[in-house]
């Protein structure tokens, strides 16, 4: 699942990453507790043509997910938990693809929309996400699969302020999947890990 996308909840404005497995280049420990990183601030250079890297991903998911309550600020580190599913549907010969992010948790609910276009030209995916609550698009981030790893990077601001913005994914075998988001403050030298989602498929026999 992947998806970005701004929501309000009882505790604040939350900037999500949707449907990737919504979810993150930290260590698994260094990802739950919010501690930052390093990582380069562009897009990886290597990425092969990859039109059909999300493939593995089309079906229905459910989706565990944490979110940072207020990233990139000075207030102790306070983690949200969501839970739901997310379907990632095909579009134009598996070129494109949509993903729907349905969650929900003691703090309230979270519904995404993601959307992922390739560029052949360019041999990378634009990942654009939805504002549900608003109807608008927020700037997208670019990348591709290296190393069975997808990385997709792009700008945006939080508060007024700009920022980079990271979103990992980690394919875990055929029936897992993990999406991490992060933010930067200063130009991509360190991050900050504020959403993490695992999704495990959903047997459609089951």
């Amino acid at each position: 699942m992947n998806i970005r996308t701004l929501l309000t909840v009882p505790h604040g404005r939350i900037l999500v990453a949707f449907l990737a497995v919504l979810t993150l280049t930290a260590s698994e420990s260094a990802s739950a507790s919010g501690d930052t990183s390093t990582a380069p601030s562009t897009s990886p250079a290597g990425v092969e043509d990859g039109q059909r890297d999300f493939d593995w991903e089309i079906g229905a998911w459910h989706t565990e997910v944490r979110v940072l309550a207020d990233p990139l600020s000075e207030t102790e580190d306070e983690w949200l938990r969501f839970e739901g599913t997310s379907v990632v549907r095909p579009l134009l010969d598996r070129r494109a693809n949509v993903v729907e992010l349905e969650v929900a948790g003691p703090n309230g609910r979270i519904e995404g929309l993601n959307m992922r276009l390739y560029e052949p030209h360019a041999r990378r995916w634009s990942l654009t996400f939805v504002n549900i609550r608003n109807g608008l698009l927020t700037p997208s981030v670019y990348g591709g699969f290296h190393d069975g790893v997808g990385e997709f990077y792009g700008d945006d601001q939080l508060g007024g302020r700009p920022i980079k913005v990271r979103f990992l994914i980690y394919r875990q075998g055929p029936d897992r999947a993990k999406f991490e988001q992060a933010f930067s403050q200063d130009g991509g030298v360190t991050w900050e890990t504020n959403w993490i989602a695992v999704d495990r498929r959903i047997d459609p026999h089951g």
